[in-house]
């Protein structure tokens, strides 16, 4: 059956368009250049992976039809790779308590930001349930009875996790990541990463980096997310890539 990727949210921390802003991106009627906060759903051989819940959850699970998670998996704890777990809600009333995984630092950011979520101590009768389950950032781990592979990158002094399930690989804010991480990402064929814009910045690799890494790489396709108006407009930014790397926009489905 294999692995159907699907791109619920493109976009950076504001997503695009910024509140308020005039910014020509911003303003652009191309759908391609509206981007909710990042995250994605990874269909495969019958289960469902679902990496973070940003503040857009809701709407991007209505919009992409998902209507099962198996496992929600957290790159890090930033509000918008996490500020949507409330929504998990019609999910736990179907299936039971959602495993979600993380490293612990996120679980326990989490357990305290979502106390009535994570604590079973006078439960309110509508509060969903989570099954927390620690990554150990060094080993393969199971979720759903499939094994992934945790990376480990670097964004402004904060470890995130990127993840690969078998020859896809999915890192986000990224800005940097050291040899032994790299060779975790061996033999891929696709590859998604974040280009946030097209200067340089402290936490993220702009538009060059990207593509020396995904270059780096040698998958057979790479993928941009986590994109900000900054980039520039989706069209034109496209046209200027290498043939075998693309802009991913929200609703973009590939498969693997």
């Amino acid at each position: 059956m294999g692995m159907k990727i699907n791109f619920l949210g493109t976009g950076t921390s504001q997503g695009i368009p910024i509140i308020g802003s005039k910014d020509p991106v911003c303003l652009s009627e191309n759908i391609k250049d509206k981007r909710l906060r990042t995250s994605v759903w990874i269909e495969w051989d019958g289960t469902s992976f679902v990496v973070d819940c940003g503040p857009d959850f809701r709407q991007q699970m209505l919009r992409s039809g998902c209507t099962k998670i198996d496992a929600l998996l957290m790159t890090h704890e930033h509000a918008d790779h996490s500020a949507g777990l409330d929504d998990i809600r019609p999910y736990v009333f179907r299936q039971g308590a959602l495993p979600i995984f993380g490293l612990k630092r996120v679980i326990d950011n989490l357990s305290r930001r979502f106390d009535y979520i994570f604590s079973d101590k006078n439960k309110y009768p509508g509060a969903p349930s989570v099954k927390p389950v620690v990554i150990d950032p060094k080993q393969d781990f199971i979720a759903a009875g499939k094994t992934i592979t945790p990376i480990t990158v670097q964004h402004y002094g904060l470890a995130v996790l990127g993840y690969r399930f078998e020859n896809f690989a999915y890192i986000t804010d990224m800005f940097s990541i050291d040899d032994t991480q790299k060779s975790k990402l061996t033999g891929i064929d696709v590859l998604v990463v974040n280009a946030l814009r097209i200067k340089p910045h402290p936490s993220h690799l702009h538009l060059d980096a990207a593509i020396d890494f995904a270059q780096e790489i040698k998958a057979k396709k790479t993928y941009f997310t986590h994109i900000s108006h900054k980039l520039g407009f989706h069209q034109e930014v496209s046209k200027s890539l290498p043939d075998n790397i693309h802009l991913a926009y929200d609703t973009l489905e590939i498969t693997v």
